[in-house]
């Protein structure tokens, strides 16, 4: 793609000489205060943060005119650029934590003084109209300002784990560990594919359980009703899997409490000392045992949380067609939040890919139930008890998320409703039942009002339209003085999380995020908060293939009424520059953010444009050894993506294959699958690499669960656990502006040809009667090429004529075939094909397709492959 050339990868210190200044802020600075605050205690600290606090406050409130204001802002924001700058050259992650921590400083100070301004000079209170336009743009400030300072303190500090080795440990000491399944009605084989690598997990034999906790009751439904029928064969075919591979299908009564009554359920019937929870479509690698169950030597560890991750792109990534150069919404939170969470250990427990300790769960009456977000609930009540959470940063679960803008509208509304009746209820700021540390308070505090985003973006879309269509004025003198105090708040806020989240959010994106939901958001989020308990757990629809280009009205059309008046906002202003020249200021500043807002928009509406899936399973960018025989050849190569429908593999030389290979797939540490492939497509890459694209056919389902353990189970680390990719803003908002063009652009299928052995090897065709002459020019078991060397018969005067090549292009009929293996005996091989196409050659000669048909493959199929190895 043409915008690739956009991102880079991190600098490397040392790829160019550093200027004095650069010098001076990346080696002097930080180190002087190293050597100095080393010996300085926390109690010491303390008092130094509040002096900064002190010193802070001049520059937030001291007046000076516009343009010294603006010699300011162009200072702050240059001052910014060069921190972020040397940043990025910086390899030492304590000297980083420095420029981090001086950019929030600066951060908070201009945007305290923008604040300082608008509350001292902008408030319009002049009638009742522009009174509540201005109190609601400023409640919107108030929230994002509020936001930003909560976001800053989550990430004060980035904690890093390393696992706990088992190895000094006595296997009998082990802790008994329960693998939960929670289902209710996803496809049987995406829970299959969880169980097999549940049960796969290294850990001490006899110490490990897996459960499948079976919530799709049939008795739910009436008799008569369709339903009922179909969930009474999926429990069947749940409990026939359980049986044949050695899982405890576990079922319920009832469906009370949905998920985590489930959960709750299984708690009073299984006997493990530690409980590891699974959302069906989470397939665990080997290794997530290993690597956590050591945190629980410490008798105060309740839960242990990894990150959650998908292999298949979400409707952002696939209908904005980023190909992958874009960061998912949730890298934000598993990256950086939870990690800044579990510093002040309140990372929270996020419903699957987490190790916890039932007896603390049981302490707190088990996972809560009062919220649709049980999860973070859960979590929240264990710490309030003093009990320690861990945040582990890797991934070692790979899971589905959803393919369409709807679904995944259902799971971020739940997620809204969840964290809003959480505030609600349990107020984890202020609550004194509640005995969290400050620290704590804050980060829940921050979590459960996320959400409440969706009003402020609105305001945010509608203030400037306000202005250039009715002339309500938000902001009392609005114009460039007023640039020149939210500008730095703006940029050097953006500067401030770039440091911390250049690798997982890239500017701009989060807006479009939060654009696409904020109706929806706004609308769950104040139902919330009038009536916690409305509202009940919805199941995320996964494993839905989308077929063909639709839009989501539904789900947009209220952002879809946002743009159209934002566009009239803009028709409006020739009026304005002719009708009331003097007000440019305000026309002017009003048409930027409008036209953001627009750019914004149109992104954010293009997200619910489902574009459809081209294969029919997700491609993974896996790179595996594989080993390739046809006959007596074999050829090594390596796999750029592989899924449980082909894969696309690396070789070093052009390799004369058959049509059908088998091939060997080997995952990272032992586990191999060996299947029968058929060759779509070989083409040359580079001077010494060709690609060799395959589609595995004939698989048996002994195979695709061998093949599953060597995709989702046999992983030493899954590629997104480090990131190419940095942020460059400028860059990042011309790939956003370019949505419009990519996701209108169209859609090719790879393309596929024929790819067989090359032979030559004479061939005889019987047609009406008599026998012509040519050479096999490339065969497999599919079929074959024959190039007739002349139009008359061996053996008689019959010649063909054009009414011949008509009906073998017509009627595409089946014809008796002669192929001579040594050049003696033709009659040894001898096969009935099918003619597919009939074409002239530049030389004269006729060049025929044919087939092999599926119903002579039974009886055919075995000469063929013998003949392959012959020639």
């Amino acid at each position: 793609m043409s915008s690739s050339s956009s991102y880079r990868p991190p600098r490397k210190p040392g790829d160019r000489q550093r200027p004095k200044l650069g010098n001076w802020l990346i080696d002097l600075t930080p180190r002087f205060f190293d050597r100095h605050l080393e010996q300085v205690g926390l109690k010491q600290l303390k008092w130094l943060a509040l002096l900064l606090l002190i010193v802070s406050v001049p520059l937030v409130i001291t007046p000076i005119q516009v343009w010294q204001q603006g010699a300011v802002a162009v200072f702050l924001i240059l001052l910014g650029q060069l921190v972020v700058q040397a940043e990025n050259e910086e390899s030492s992650p304590e000297i980083s934590q420095y420029y981090h921590l001086f950019m929030i400083w600066l951060s908070l100070v201009t945007t305290l003084r923008y604040l300082y301004y608008r509350v001292s000079y902008t408030l319009n209170f002049d009638g009742w109209i522009n009174s509540i336009a201005c109190l609601l743009l400023l409640a919107a400030e108030l929230y994002a300002i509020l936001t930003l300072v909560l976001a800053y303190f989550q990430t004060l500090k980035i904690k890093e784990r390393q696992p706990v080795n088992l190895s000094n440990i006595p296997e009998a000491e082990w802790f008994s560990v329960d693998i939960y399944i929670p289902t209710y009605n996803e496809d049987v084989e995406i829970v299959r594919k969880t169980a097999l690598a549940a049960l796969a997990c290294d850990y001490a034999p006899g110490k490990k359980k897996v459960y499948i906790l079976d919530d799709g009751r049939p008795e739910r439904y009436s008799e008569g009703d369709l339903r009922r029928e179909k969930f009474r064969a999926r429990r069947e075919q749940i409990r026939k899997m359980c049986q044949e591979l050695g899982c405890i299908h576990m079922t319920r009564n009832n469906n009370e409490h949905a998920k985590a009554g489930n959960i709750n359920t299984a708690f009073h019937k299984t006997d493990g000392d530690l409980v590891l929870i699974l959302d069906c479509d989470h397939i665990p690698s080997r290794q997530f045992l290993l690597h956590t169950t050591g945190f629980f030597y410490d008798p105060k560890v309740s839960f242990v949380q990894t990150p959650h991750w998908f292999y298949n792109p979400d409707p952002f990534e696939r209908n904005l067609l980023t190909d992958g150069k874009i960061p998912v919404g949730n890298e934000l939170f598993y990256k950086v939040l939870q990690k800044g969470n579990d510093f002040w250990n309140a990372a929270f427990f996020c419903g699957s890919a987490a190790l916890m300790r039932k007896t603390h769960v049981l302490e707190v009456g088990g996972i809560a139930v009062e919220t649709v977000t049980e999860d973070c609930h859960t979590a929240l009540r264990l710490h309030s008890l003093g009990y320690k959470s861990v945040y582990y940063d890797k991934i070692m679960v790979a899971g589905l998320a959803p393919e369409t803008f709807s679904s995944y509208v259902g799971q971020q509304v739940r997620w809204a409703r969840g964290m809003a009746q959480i505030l609600r209820l349990e107020n984890p700021l202020f609550n004194p039942k509640l005995k969290l540390t400050l620290a704590q308070r804050i980060c829940y505090f921050s979590a459960t009002s996320h959400f409440l985003y969706g009003y402020p973006r609105i305001i945010y879309a509608i203030a400037p339209t306000l202005f250039l269509l009715f002339g309500i004025n938000s902001v009392q003198g609005l114009g460039l003085e007023t640039l020149a105090y939210a500008i730095p708040h703006i940029l050097l806020s953006l500067s401030a999380n770039y440091i911390i989240y250049k690798q997982v959010r890239f500017s701009f994106w989060n807006e479009i995020f939060e654009f696409a939901m904020a109706f929806q958001a706004g609308w769950v989020t104040m139902l919330a908060l009038i009536n916690p308990k409305m509202g009940s757990f919805n199941v995320t629809d996964k494993g839905v293939s989308v077929n063909k280009r639709t839009f989501d009205w539904q789900s947009m059309r209220a952002l879809f009424l946002v743009m159209v008046v934002v566009v009239a906002s803009l028709l409006a202003i020739p009026y304005w520059l002719l009708l009331r020249p003097e007000d440019w200021q305000a026309v002017l500043v009003n048409t930027m953010w409008s036209i953001l807002n627009l750019i914004l928009l149109v992104a954010a509406l293009l997200v619910g444009f489902e574009q459809p899936q081209i294969r029919s399973a997700h491609r993974l960018q896996r790179r595996l050894n594989v080993v390739i025989s046809s006959n007596d050849q074999v050829v090594m190569g390596e796999t750029i993506n592989i899924s449980e429908t082909g894969a696309l593999i690396s070789l070093e030389s052009w390799p004369n294959l058959a049509d059908e290979v088998e091939i060997e797939v080997m995952g990272d540490f032992s586990a191999s699958a060996t299947l029968t492939a058929r060759i779509i497509r070989i083409s040359p890459y580079n001077d010494t690499e060709t690609h060799l694209a395959v589609d595995f056919i004939n698989t048996t389902p002994a195979q695709l669960d061998t093949l599953t353990l060597v995709l989702y189970s046999d992983v030493r680390e899954w590629y997104s656990q480090k990131r190419q990719y940095i942020d460059r803003p400028m860059a990042s908002f011309g790939f956003l502006a370019t949505s419009l063009r990519r996701s209108l652009r169209d859609i090719k299928q790879p393309s596929r040809k024929k790819v067989r052995k090359q032979v030559q090897t004479i061939g005889q065709l019987y047609w009406d009667g008599h026998f012509f002459s040519g050479v096999a020019t490339e065969l497999g078991v599919t079929g074959l090429r024959l190039e007739l060397e002349d139009t008359k018969a061996v053996s008689s005067s019959r010649t063909l004529r054009e009414h011949d090549w008509h009906t073998m292009r017509t009627v595409k009929p089946l014809v008796g075939l002669l192929l001579n293996r040594d050049g003696d005996e033709p009659s040894s091989s001898r096969f009935v094909a099918e003619i597919t196409s009939v074409e002239e050659q530049p030389n004269g000669k006729i060049a025929i397709e044919l087939n092999f048909p599926d119903k002579f493959k039974q009886r055919q199929d075995t000469k063929i492959k013998q003949l392959l190895q012959v020639l």
